[in-house]
């Protein structure tokens, strides 16, 4: 079986690498171009830097329908192509191949469709989630259900361990899938469209905190958000985001938004029925610290 897998970040990298161990052929990478510019010079993708360790040939297209790649692309002769974090194919790209092109998603499809899976299944105070992987077509995420596998999320957990966690589980479920697809033992099934949610791309300026809303909602905003891009409230006029934090369920006595310390160990802020006790934070232009360190060199108001 030959195998074109198109993927950039870390979270890709353990199924390609998982695919070589157990034998399979992967003939090239499609990966995002390289990032040039800024103080860490140009940075290339967690996948890009996979294959050329192993020496598979990467292929790095600005736009997906350009004639040039296109034909790349067909050259390579792939019976499946496989997407683990990549962008939006046209139908060109996904229907090339005669086994189609097969999708590994951070979500029990049909919930949580879209960019950001992991961070809104937090967010929405979700107790499990899981992973899929299915056949593309058309329209993003509605393609016909391969295989799933159930996560559960500890109440404490942030995105950013959620993701870590879900890398190593979604290497053996695509495994497993090709394995399906190689034998001829898959059987594809269809989402249920009763079922569908939706997990849009998160932007910077939609990560401020709102604290008159109650502590579980707070503590699931900041934990969906950690480390990235980082929930984010203001004091003294700078960001201040907050990615790791408990949640304290009382009466406070104090209105949401207020700021909280012994100026020496603990910070913490009020919501509406409770307080976020704050353990990690990183104040706009400096590194993430304890809530300790931050207190040892900044004097609340």
């Amino acid at each position: 079986m030959r195998i074109i897998y198109l993927g950039t970040p870390e979270f890709a990298v353990p199924p390609i690498k998982k695919l070589l161990e157990n034998g399979y052929e992967v003939v090239a990478v499609v990966t995002a171009p390289d990032k040039s510019g800024g103080r860490l010079g140009t940075q290339v993708s967690a996948v890009k830097k996979f294959a050329l360790d192993h020496n598979i040939p990467v292929l790095q297209p600005e736009r997906l329908k350009n004639p040039e790649f296109l034909e790349q692309l067909r050259s390579f002769r792939a019976d499946l192509q496989i997407v683990v974090a990549f962008r939006m194919l046209p139908e060109l790209v996904w229907n090339m191949p005669p086994l189609g092109t097969m999708n590994l998603h951070g979500s029990l499809l049909p919930k949580y469709r879209g960019a950001a899976p992991i961070n809104w299944a937090i967010i929405n105070g979700e107790k499990e989630t899981g992973l899929t992987t299915f056949l593309l077509k058309h329209e993003i995420d509605t393609g016909d259900l391969l295989f799933q596998e159930r996560i559960p999320i500890d109440e404490n957990e942030t995105a950013g361990e959620l993701h870590d966690r879900m890398m190593q589980v979604g290497a053996d479920l695509v495994l497993k899938s090709v394995q399906a697809l190689k034998n001829h033992t898959a059987e594809p099934f269809p989402q249920a469209e009763t079922e569908v949610t939706h997990a849009p791309k998160i932007f910077t300026e939609t990560c401020q905190i709102d604290f008159a809303r109650p502590i579980a909602e707070v503590h699931n905003f900041v934990r969906g958000l950690s480390p990235h891009p980082g929930a984010w409230t203001d004091l003294d006029g700078k960001k201040f985001k907050i990615l790791r934090a408990l949640k304290e369920v009382t009466t406070p006595d104090q209105p949401p938004g207020t700021f909280i310390s012994d100026g020496k160990n603990h910070l913490k802020i009020s919501a509406l029925d409770g307080y976020l006790d704050i353990l990690e934070l990183q104040m706009e232009g400096k590194r993430r610290m304890g809530t300790r360190e931050f207190l040892n060199g900044y004097h609340l108001k």
